[in-house]
């Protein structure tokens, strides 16, 4: 019943190696000795991961004969797109404030908003993910900024490879 209105062509092994790219670059991010390079560290994880995303969702839809941007596909972008564009320029703006320690709360509450508006047009396990980035995200604005890349990591890394499974099980790949 639930798949019947709702977007199934969100790939979860698409989002568990995008989470597998994310832990990657926690790693990467952790060893960096500003916070401009951490920050373009991450920029580059999130290129790396919409393509990865785009990818493989493109991919599922083509196989299960899913179009990508009519009915619930189009709902999912629509809902999806605008917390992340807010994302995108507020990134813009506190990157020329060099407000730093403020991005990652930042990227993980709007990525959150994203999955939780979008999600709407999904399947419910995308809404729980996208809660627990909220959760992750209000600890990052108001925990101590020597949390941030371990929250990114648990965020983008861990949620991603373990809801990226759940989806991948439980909504055919």
């Amino acid at each position: 019943m639930e798949r019947a209105g709702s977007f199934t062509a969100i790939s979860g092994w698409g989002v568990a190696l995008v989470g597998f790219t994310a832990l990657a670059t926690a790693f990467a991010a952790a060893r960096t000795t500003t916070a401009d390079a951490w920050m373009r560290t991450w920029l580059a994880e999130a290129a790396l991961a919409f393509g990865v995303a785009t990818i493989t969702t493109t991919q599922k839809a083509r196989a299960a004969r899913i179009p990508l941007f009519s009915g619930p596909g189009q709902r999912f972008a629509l809902g999806f797109a605008p917390p992340a564009l807010a994302g995108a320029l507020l990134t813009l703006v506190l990157y020329r404030l060099e407000l730093f320690s403020v991005m990652p709360g930042l990227w993980l509450l709007l990525y959150g908003a994203s999955l939780v508006t979008g999600g709407a047009a999904s399947v419910r396990v995308v809404r729980a993910l996208g809660i627990c980035f909220l959760a992750l995200g209000t600890m990052a604005l108001f925990g101590p900024p020597s949390w941030n890349n371990t929250l990114m990591a648990a965020g983008f890394g861990g949620l991603h490879l373990v809801f990226g499974i759940v989806i991948a099980r439980r909504h055919g790949g």
